[in-house]
């Protein structure tokens, strides 16, 4: 691995550029966030949930070895990353990983057999020195427009002759690499040098599939972390608070208790409700109207917490199309999730879970769907979106996944949505997230 260069406070007074000390580094590295840890606050609901740490080194070893599990399945050389989540897994290394969705100026290859390589952000090498796995830190060399401007081609020849060197030394002989996002530019670059380009997407979403205990174990944190955050959000919901206010305070307390960021803005009450997927808005939620919310969360150790819950506003009593609506919802998500256990086909789960006749009721963009760093494979749909092209899988324990619900009328009225998060068990199920229902909506 590279190492850093340090300044400031922790450097001798000679130079404020040099090749640190050992104990400089062992210093540098224990103050990365991903050592540092979530921090006291979750910590401390944790051991009152009686949750136990994951082992993170376990994770770094078990998920790098998926990977590569992968790649020898399909015989390639090795992948080129450039989906910080998909970075993310396979190193455990992160960097503004919002801003790097949109603009690639990092990128990790991880050799078949050899090493695992971060192309760091100018400046950023220390961010992996957490991580031993990371064999080698080198600058990015960004070749989209945002970076090279109308070089851009100049400059992916200068990266693609990189990437392909890589391949010459640790690929055996073997030209196939794969590689998750890029440029029609980029990949023509790569091919010019004989290699043969193949789909990245599909070794990182095989692998990301199965989670391990320790995994789980992580999860389990995450999900108490966005309940407790959950909690702060429902003491602030009173009539007049917009929607946008409301959902802030969900964001503020996952980022105190070590989450990341929240993927989406869908809250949404009253009117705003149905149809489905409106992001709050500056709209004060009146007493009496329902608000549903769909936490999309990145939580601590950079785990999806995707649930929903839609709760009723004030001290109104709930009208029946209101009940209705809901007992709909959650009858839904309670039959569909005792579809779930091992050797269960998704053609299965799309055609034999419960649904509600699609000319009366809106219903939700799928049925179930993959969980894990982020919404994750398998996307299973509704019976009546199901066609030939609609991949089919069998379920296998260690995946997780989402069992979602949204009922509202055509003609307007009333609209829930709800979702829990469930892991596929040896012989069945475990239902992951607890967060209460409504027991007053339910008929």
């Amino acid at each position: 691995m590279t190492t850093p260069s340090i300044t400031g406070k922790h450097r001798s007074k000679i130079s404020a550029l040099q090749q640190p000390s050992a104990e400089t580094i062992e210093y540098a590295k224990s103050l990365h966030m991903h050592v540092l840890g979530p921090g006291e606050l979750a910590e401390s609901e944790w051991a009152e949930a009686g949750l136990p740490a994951p082992d993170l080194q376990f994770i770094r070893q078990y998920r790098l070895d998926r990977v590569r599990e992968q790649l020898r399945s399909f015989d390639y050389a090795g992948i080129l990353l450039y989906d910080p989540l998909n970075t993310r897994y396979a190193t455990d290394s992160t960097n503004m990983q919002l801003w790097i969705t949109h603009n690639a100026a990092r990128y990790a290859f991880v050799a078949t057999e050899g090493p695992v390589i971060i192309f760091e952000f100018h400046g950023c090498e220390f961010l992996s020195d957490h991580n031993p796995l990371v064999t080698e830190v080198r600058p990015a060399i960004s070749h989209y427009y945002f970076g090279a401007g109308e070089n851009y081609e100049a400059k992916a020849a200068v990266w693609a002759a990189e990437i392909a060197d890589l391949v010459e030394k640790h690929g055996g002989g073997n030209k196939r690499l794969a590689l998750d996002h890029g440029t029609v530019t980029a990949v023509h670059a790569l091919e010019a040098h004989g290699l043969e380009i193949k789909n990245g997407e599909e070794i990182m979403e095989l692998a990301r599939l199965i989670k391990h205990d320790e995994e789980i174990k992580a999860m389990r944190r995450a999900i108490v972390a966005c309940d407790r955050s959950i909690d702060i959000m429902r003491d602030h919901f009173q009539p007049g608070i917009t929607e946008q206010r409301l959902w802030s305070y969900l964001h503020a307390e996952n980022i105190s208790r070590g989450g990341e960021w929240i993927e989406t803005r869908l809250l949404a009450a009253g009117p705003r409700a149905n149809p489905w997927f409106q992001e709050c808005s500056s709209r004060k939620i009146q007493a009496g109207e329902l608000m549903g919310f769909d936490t999309d969360l990145i939580g601590p150790y950079g785990i999806c917490v995707d649930i929903s819950r839609t709760w009723l506003c004030g001290d109104r009593e709930p009208t029946p199309a209101q009940k209705e609506i809901y007992t709909m919802a959650y009858e839904q998500v309670q039959k569909n999730r005792e579809m779930l256990r091992p050797g269960v086909t998704f053609k299965e789960l799309s055609h034999k879970s419960l649904v509600y006749p699609k000319e009366q009721f809106r219903y939700y963009s799928c049925l179930y769907h993959g969980v894990g760093l982020c919404d994750e494979y398998p996307d299973v749909p509704y019976p009546w979106n199901w066609n030939e092209l609609t991949c089919d899988g069998v379920l296998i324990p260690g995946m997780v996944l989402c069992v979602e619900s949204y009922v509202g009328r055509w003609e307007g009225g009333p609209g829930v949505k709800l979702e829990d998060q469930v892991l596929i068990t040896e012989d069945g199920y475990e239902l992951l997230s607890h967060y209460p229902y409504e027991a007053e909506l339910i008929l």
